[in-house]
């Protein structure tokens, strides 16, 4: 085993602060990874606040991980002392189950191995994330970063990029597709590059006229507002795929009538009950309200390898661990554009 500082929440309605605790020993098949940076993800203040009531505290958050391999286990073969990995949202799964042998290990029947706040699947610990030094995963988990992919901007995409990324290859979003992505904020930004990338045709659509420009620069070819009752009529079936942002309960039958024939909408944002759907809208024009959660390794891997080849980056702010509390409050007033990153040295100067 080997001590670790990290910042970690103790309770529902405390700060985080510095926090040692011991990382398991090496077995066979892990990889020890000394961690550069480490994204900021909405997930993780809801985990911290136990929103979801689910959380084991202490509670070390942190599942967009990027850093350098340290150490490996005896039985590893795909990385050595050095290289540039990442660790996304799971740390393990059974690797037996169909979801599994499919590379949707995210969907795993018996319950992926969560990156914080899961049991680990030999001993039962409760596992801790990326607000630290340094982690140990197991090696079918650990990504390879490409030497072109800046580390500063990778670690969001471990998150806030799979999650859109995995919908758009499931429904083969590519050159001229028709795409609207709902919501501006972490996931939106990242799927309105991902989708320009592609060669889409991106309409991001928002309630505020003073994020048109944001959109824009982005790469967004249109914005239209929801709140506009004479541009959402014309926009009436017009695109063949919406992406849905939106991270809370809210109304989806506005955006499922701008869907035209065959037309999906997917939605990752809003993990709790939504407003009535209204039946009619789907069955006409034959549409599809369908869900997505994260994304399997083998997706991670082609996204990042797609992020090299194309130099798409989210955009990001830098912050030291010793704004990570400031930077929660900020993500509850939506004041960040679009990432918190943490620059994972400043940890070195913390005193526990």
């Amino acid at each position: 085993m080997t001590t670790c500082l990290a910042f970690a929440a103790h309770s529902s309605d405390t700060p985080l602060t510095p926090f040692r605790f011991d990382r398991r020993a090496l077995r066979a098949d892990d990889v020890a990874i000394d961690i550069a940076y480490c994204g900021v993800c909405h997930t993780d203040a809801h985990q911290v606040h136990n929103d979801w009531n689910n959380t084991v505290y202490p509670c070390v958050p942190g599942h967009e991980i990027v850093g350098h391999v340290t150490a490996v286990g005896s039985n590893v073969s795909r990385f050595k002392i050095g290289d540039r990995v990442a660790v996304g949202c799971q740390v393990d799964s059974c690797l037996q189950c169909a979801p599994c042998a499919e590379h949707q290990e995210q969907l795993c029947i018996h319950g992926p191995t969560t990156t914080y706040n899961g049991r680990d699947r030999q001993t039962g610990e409760i596992t801790y994330g990326g607000y630290s030094e340094h982690i140990v995963v197991r090696e079918q988990f650990v990504l390879s970063v490409p030497e072109n992919l800046d580390l500063q901007y990778a670690a969001p995409l471990l998150c806030a990029g799979i999650t859109v990324w995995n919908p758009m290859r499931r429904y083969a979003v590519g050159q001229g597709s028709k795409i609207a992505v709902v919501g501006l904020g972490g996931l939106g930004h990242m799927a309105v590059k991902l989708a320009v990338a592609l060669g889409a045709d991106v309409t991001v659509i928002t309630t505020s006229p003073n994020k048109a420009d944001d959109a824009r620069a982005l790469g967004a070819n249109h914005v239209l507002l929801s709140n506009d009752a004479a541009a959402m009529a014309a926009a009436a079936n017009a695109f063949e795929f919406i992406i849905d942002t939106i991270p809370s309960r809210h109304n989806v039958n506005p955006y499922l009538m701008l869907l035209g024939r065959e037309g999906v909408m997917v939605l990752v944002g809003a993990i709790e009950p939504l407003e009535p759907v209204h039946g009619g809208l789907l069955i006409r024009n034959n549409r599809t309200l369908a869900g997505s959660l994260i994304g399997g390794i083998q997706g991670i891997q082609e996204l990042l390898d797609f992020c090299a080849e194309k130099q798409v980056l989210p955009s990001c702010e830098m912050i030291g661990i010793e704004d990570i509390n400031g930077a929660f409050e900020r993500l509850q007033r939506n004041d960040v554009k679009y990432r918190f990153v943490i620059d994972m040295a400043t940890l070195r100067d913390v005193q526990a």
